[in-house]
């Protein structure tokens, strides 16, 4: 059985930095992307960064310049960094991980979320 696991998240004042953790574990072959959604009150869920397992990433346009999303490939794990917050950076972040399983081949893989609020 494989889980995705997030830590970290928060409040913080407008201006502050957060780093956000995820880590997949279980019966896992390699894990292909994996990145971060945010779904904020009342709307839909978000990309908010993505990295491929050779390193290449895809933010979100108010994301960038802010954010920094790595990996670590030996331990499965991405992390998240965030500054220069905003209020609109307010909402449930997910974990998500694209794994190939044993047995079977890649599928889709969210965590349970993790709150970030941003005041003003």
């Amino acid at each position: 059985q494989v889980q995705v696991v997030e830590s970290g998240g928060g409040s913080v004042r407008a201006g502050g930095s957060l780093s956000l953790s995820c880590a997949a574990t279980g019966a896992i072959v390699t894990i292909n992307t994996m990145g971060w959604y945010r779904q904020a009150p009342g709307k839909q869920r978000e990309m908010v960064a993505r990295i491929t397992r050779d390193g290449g990433t895809n933010y979100a346009d108010n994301a960038k310049g802010r954010f920094t999303i790595s990996r670590d490939n030996n331990k499965d794990t991405v992390v998240l960094q965030m500054s220069s917050l905003e209020p609109d950076d307010t909402g449930i972040y997910y974990c998500y991980a694209s794994i190939w399983v044993s047995g079977a081949f890649f599928s889709d893989y969210w965590g349970q979320g993790t709150q970030v609020t941003v005041s003003s």
